[in-house]
């Protein structure tokens, strides 16, 4: 009889030192995965407001060269916040595209055909 016990106590100690290093590997694989995506987020903050200085800054430039006050600098800021908005989406859809692939598939959920009313 205490032999059964021993090994069933030898089991659960090898799977609690398992699960521990499982644990371990899952913490650190989260940890990377927030640093990376904090990195990501200001990277596309950086292009808004890149963008928005950059269109302001040409707009200023324009406004100089041909004395057209304001005018330069409006179109300066829209050419530039689009032009930015359209790499933010751009990125935004690789970075998304790039995490779908590393995730795998998604699991599917049965489908529920009650209705409720």
């Amino acid at each position: 009889m205490p032999k059964s016990d021993d090994k069933s106590e030898e089991a659960i100690k090898r799977l609690d030192q398992r699960l521990d290093a499982f644990a371990a590997g899952r913490e650190q694989k989260n940890a990377y995965q927030d640093a990376r995506s904090a990195g990501d987020g200001y990277r596309l903050l950086a292009e808004l407001i890149g963008g928005v200085l950059g269109g302001l800054g040409l707009g200023w430039g324009f406004d100089q060269l041909v004395h057209t006050s304001p005018l330069g600098m409006i179109v300066g800021l829209l050419v530039g916040l689009a032009t930015s908005v359209f790499v933010i989406v751009r990125q935004a859809g690789q970075m998304s595209a790039k995490a779908s692939k590393e995730a795998g598939p998604a699991h599917s959920v049965p489908f529920d055909d009650d209705d409720d009313n």
